[in-house]
């Protein structure tokens, strides 16, 4: 089944969140749809509007099966959110193609940094972020659902030619 990438927009909203609340849930974390998830009320204001981007995975028929959301932090800094596949479609690579899409776009929006918070029960998350050059930092806040925060310059993606 062939998958594309395109830019979200606020059509897209329920099918964004059913997705992100779905994973969220199988791995026992909570959603916090007023809180840490509520960027997902007005994804073209949070994201598109702001500086940043979230786009989505989809399917031949539209279907979204994979989000990832860069919220602009400062002018050089960006934030790596909502990097969710769908369990039908994990195994594929498509981690790897939304992640390395992830650092490309950072780049060119010109932010140097990317930062993301993740909880470490999100392994195959984790293990994906770390092969990739993500190093662990202490973040100043953690989500409530987050125990791990990871910052990557975008040069030292370069560097490992994933760019």
């Amino acid at each position: 089944m062939p998958f594309r990438l395109r830019p979200a927009n606020n059509d897209d909203r329920d099918a964004v969140e059913s997705l992100v609340f779905t994973v969220l849930t199988e791995y026992g974390l909570a959603p916090d749809p007023d809180g840490t998830d509520v960027d997902l009320h007005d994804i073209e204001r949070f994201y598109h509007n702001a500086g940043g981007a979230f786009d989505v995975l989809v399917t031949s028929t539209d279907e979204v099966i994979g989000t990832l959301g860069l919220l602009r932090v400062s002018t050089s800094v960006c934030e790596l959110r909502k990097m969710y596949l769908a369990p039908s479609v994990r195994g594929q690579g498509l981690g790897r193609r939304l992640l390395e899409h992830a650092i490309s776009k950072a780049s060119i929006l010109g932010f140097s940094t990317i930062v993301l918070e993740t909880a470490s029960v999100l392994r195959e998350a984790v293990s994906l972020y770390e092969r990739y050059g993500f190093l662990p930092y202490a973040s100043q806040h953690l989500a409530a659902r987050c125990d791990v925060a990871y910052m990557l310059m975008i040069t030292q993606a370069n560097d490992l030619n994933v760019a």
